[in-house]
């Protein structure tokens, strides 16, 4: 029979999987569209398309740069970063370790991409008429998803305390 910490660990494990395995699935989708039709943009409706491009900052192309040096320290710290919230899972007792979850796995995701291709594939472009948001994976959705809802609920959780007080 597995004890409440080896389901914890093993169900832990499954999501943050499977949202790495969906992340890679769609970019690898796309790459393979690239790599066969030598360009990906592919038109969804007027709010969203599907157009490829590198991303060697960190999300949302912010701290973009061509040095390697910059690159690499960035790597260094998305990796020592994972690790943080890899000890904040372990000892997360309650809900909130489904967000941070959702942050690893799409975490992991990006930092398989910045460290295989030394880029990270963005294809979500989403627009309203000529404003465009900055180009997205869906590993940057769980990643900004788990984020928020953090906030949100750090927010709610600090209310109640402030209520109570």
């Amino acid at each position: 029979m597995l004890t409440n910490n080896k389901k914890k660990f093993f169900l832990s494990l499954v999501i943050v999987i499977a949202i790495f395995v969906f992340d890679r699935f769609l970019k690898l989708y796309i790459l393979n569209i690239e790599q066969t039709e030598k360009y990906v943009s592919i038109y969804i409706n007027s709010y969203l398309n599907f157009n490829l491009i590198w991303n060697t900052g960190i999300g949302f192309g912010l701290f973009s740069s061509g040095s390697n040096f910059y690159y690499n320290l960035i790597t260094l710290l998305i990796v020592f970063i994972n690790i943080i919230i890899l000890i904040m899972i372990i000892k997360s007792k309650d809900y909130r370790i489904l967000f941070l979850l959702m942050i690893l796995g799409g975490s992991l995701g990006n930092l398989f991409d910045r460290i295989y291709y030394k880029a990270v594939p963005d294809f979500i472009d989403l627009h309203y008429g000529n404003f465009h948001w900055f180009v997205f994976n869906v590993a940057d959705i769980f990643i900004t998803v788990g984020i928020l809802c953090l906030i949100i609920v750090e927010f709610i959780v600090n209310n109640k305390k402030n209520e109570k007080n």
